[in-house]
């Protein structure tokens, strides 16, 4: 390895399960090494596990399996207090419960061969404490990641200290300092612009002002010391210092999480975002694991249901809306009665895809009358790069009446615009016929040959709900399995359109 290589484990509070998942991918899969790590705030979870000697896969399974119940501790005794109360919670039950869950071993840590730097901020001697994990115990630790007002502060050898985030959530200048040649980030503090009323709200908008222009202040100046490098000029930083940065919104909140699914969900989703940024980079994975990283439940079942909807579409429409309105008046009839079988309700749940296999038939003159589907696809309330606005996504393989190849695509787009739109956007699919089978990914270069609309209507959806169908091995695994896509469901619609409240969904 040329030059000297240093990993940024950010802060981010819950989300950093996000950055175990994709420490799964850069170490394990990838096999990376790094001279040096760095930890701040929540990254300081991760990195104590890193230097501990655990694989990336350990790391991230002891987010994926954290009961989401066993580190809360509520500071209830000083709540008589109120605004004068010490804190709203305490780690009590952080210290106790979670740490030994995780198998965090501080003699192995502190003489691990990992150089792994942390921080935390000395709010006696204001200034920034920056330790190695030779010096590391529990109450650093715990110093690093007690955020003011949520949790108490840590007094060490007589200093009061506490999460550094407003000073650095990411201790890139310690990396310089140390010769790093290359620096590899994972950053999972929010970067939208999206300012939001309240107390809790607008307390993370100001972990995301410090901590954001922090740390894409100095990864400016490394560019722009590059910049100057390579033209022959002086640069701030003497080298060249080559930036490796993945970045996400992750749909965790950065405190707030009471399901072991959606964290599960977090941590595969930075495995998904760490490949496809390898591939994007060059970097093989010869060591790629399973497409479902490990799961929450060890019980397989199965979960189904069936929608029906109507709707009308017309051939060489150039937009969905005339499609349907230009279709309605020729009476082109669309309708599609589909059952989503979801074969393994914990990969379903866990997985950002949240993809299930479809079966039915799609019916319209356009394509010989009543088609069966060859196969279908479908993945509900994904993301890009916007956890705000979410789609459901049908892909249905067929063969028209004439013996062609037909694919439909369809989306419902959910999102929160001006008034009450939660039942139109989960019921309206915006539908597109193709000419050919047409993969994920090839849309954009397949032809035409139809657009229009279709819904769900208030008598499908009550016969919808009566459609719900589990399969287990007991009585528990199935009510789980319903229990599990409701909050999955209602989870994801929160996201969307309850963020005034919170902007990530708790459950």
């Amino acid at each position: 390895m040329a030059g000297k290589r240093a990993l940024i484990l950010a802060g981010g509070g819950l989300k950093v399960g996000f950055q175990a998942g994709v420490l799964e991918v850069w170490l394990d899969e990838a096999g990376i090494t790094f001279d040096h790590a760095d930890g701040a705030s929540g990254g300081c979870f991760n990195l104590a596990m890193y230097c501990q000697g655990m694989s990336g896969r350990q790391i991230a399974d002891n987010w994926r399996e954290l009961d989401p119940f066993l580190p809360i501790d509520l500071n209830w005794e000083h709540y008589w207090r109120f605004l004068h109360a010490p804190s709203l919670f305490t780690y009590d039950n952080f210290r106790a419960r979670v740490l030994p869950f995780w198998g965090v071993d501080w003699q192995a840590i502190r003489n691990g061969t990992r150089l792994g730097t942390f921080n935390y901020f000395n709010f006696s001697k204001k200034r920034l404490e920056t330790v190695t994990q030779a010096a590391m115990d529990e109450d650093r630790l715990i110093a690093a990641v007690s955020l003011p007002m949520w949790f108490p502060p840590v007094e060490i050898d007589g200093d009061t200290c506490l999460d550094a985030v407003f000073i650095s959530d990411a201790n890139v200048e310690e990396a310089i300092r140390r010769g790093a040649d290359e620096i590899w980030a994972i950053w999972t503090v929010s970067t939208r612009d999206e300012w939001r009323d309240g107390f809790v709200a607008q307390y993370f908008h100001i972990v995301e002002t410090t901590a954001d222009t922090h740390f894409f202040g100095i990864w400016r100046r490394i560019e722009e010391s590059n910049r100057r490098l390579a033209q022959g000029e002086a640069g701030e930083f003497g080298r060249p210092i080559a930036l490796k940065l993945l970045q996400a919104e992750v749909p965790v909140h950065y405190l707030f999480n009471l399901s072991k699914d959606r964290m599960a969900e977090a941590v595969n989703l930075g495995v998904a975002r760490a490949r496809e940024w390898c591939e994007a980079q060059g970097i093989p994975l010869p060591n790629r694991g399973p497409d479902y990283p490990s799961t929450v439940s060890r019980q397989p079942t199965s979960l189904s249901f069936t929608e029906e909807m109507k709707g009308f579409v017309r051939a060489g429409a150039p937009d969905w809306q005339t499609g349907h309105d230009e279709g309605r008046a020729a009476n082109n009839a669309w309708a599609v009665r589909l059952t989503v079988q979801v074969a393994d309700v914990d990969r379903f749940i866990t997985s950002p895809a949240h993809e299930a296999a479809m079966t039915g038939t799609v019916e319209s003159a356009l394509v010989g009358g009543r088609r069966t589907i060859d196969r279908g696809i479908f993945n509900l309330f994904v993301h890009d790069d916007d956890p705000a606005v979410k789609q459901m996504r049908y892909r249905l393989h067929f063969t028209a009446g004439d013996g062609s190849a037909r694919t439909l695509i369809g989306h419902k787009e959910v999102r929160n615009d001006a008034g009450l739109d939660v039942w139109s956007d989960t019921t309206t699919l915006y539908t597109t016929l193709l000419e050919g089978t047409v993969p994920p990914g090839g849309d954009a270069g397949a032809p035409v040959l139809a657009r229009g609309i279709i819904r769900i209507d208030e008598a499908a959806f009550l016969r919808q709900l009566t459609t719900f169908r589990t399969e287990g091995p007991t009585l528990g695994d199935r009510l789980s399995a319903l229990n599990r896509f409701g909050a999955l469901f209602l989870g994801k619609l929160w996201d969307v359109y309850a963020r005034r409240v919170i902007d990530v969904g708790p459950f």
